[in-house]
């Protein structure tokens, strides 16, 4: 139903993490035959005409060009302040590498309600809280961004309550047919073992 490419919209791969829970490297994991940042490359690439990673450059030397943090070591934040500062269209999806479970068809769903509102972010919320490693900015959310950073205040979630937010809570994501277990991260070994079991009961 909401199966299209947008074509004001940037998709960007935040996998510039330490993955020190994991110990090793996330977005070089094998999940079902394919890493977690081939993953999250061609679903983003199912939805937006132009993808990029942010990350440090020396991270993917041989994949692909990177944007990098202008506020470096403050955690996803300044992922996404950095994508926003290089963007050159008004939506922008930011999708972390460590999110193998998201369904192209909700991504759909969450672009399709962004680009009818002009709230400056639209996030989905699932089990503890908000998922603002899975949401659409609009650009001028770097600005909030900045502010914070230079304040060495990196919570994402706290920036939202001083801007226009529009929240897909749990039931509206239930009731457009979506599973809030999508938003699963892979953080430990554990996690991931769990997500490779899951890939094999369902013949993925």
């Amino acid at each position: 139903m909401y199966h299209q490419r947008v074509g004001d919209l940037t998709a960007f791969i935040l996998a510039g993490g330490q993955s020190r829970r994991m110990g090793q490297d996330k977005a070089f994991l094998k999940l079902g035959g394919r890493t977690l940042l081939a993953h999250a490359m061609e679903l983003a690439s199912s939805i937006a005409s132009s993808v990029r990673i942010v990350a440090p450059q020396e991270k993917f030397l041989t994949v692909a060009r990177t944007i990098e943090d202008v506020f470096p070591d403050c955690g996803p934040l300044a992922g996404i302040h950095a994508a926003l500062t290089r963007t050159t269209t008004e939506l922008n999806l930011i999708l972390a590498v460590d999110l193998p479970f998201v369904e192209s068809e909700f991504l759909n769903y969450l672009i399709a309600q962004a680009s009818q509102i002009s709230a400056l972010v639209t996030v989905p919320q699932a089990g503890k809280g908000l998922q603002p490693l899975c949401a659409v900015y609009r650009r001028e959310f770097y600005e909030v961004a900045e502010r914070a950073l230079k304040k060495k205040k990196n919570k994402i979630d706290a920036l939202f309550a001083g801007v226009e937010t529009r929240i897909i809570s749990e039931s509206e994501l239930t009731r457009m047919g979506f599973s809030c277990k999508m938003f699963e991260n892979l953080n430990t070994p554990e996690e991931f073992e769990k997500a490779e079991q899951s890939l094999r009961e369902s013949g993925a």
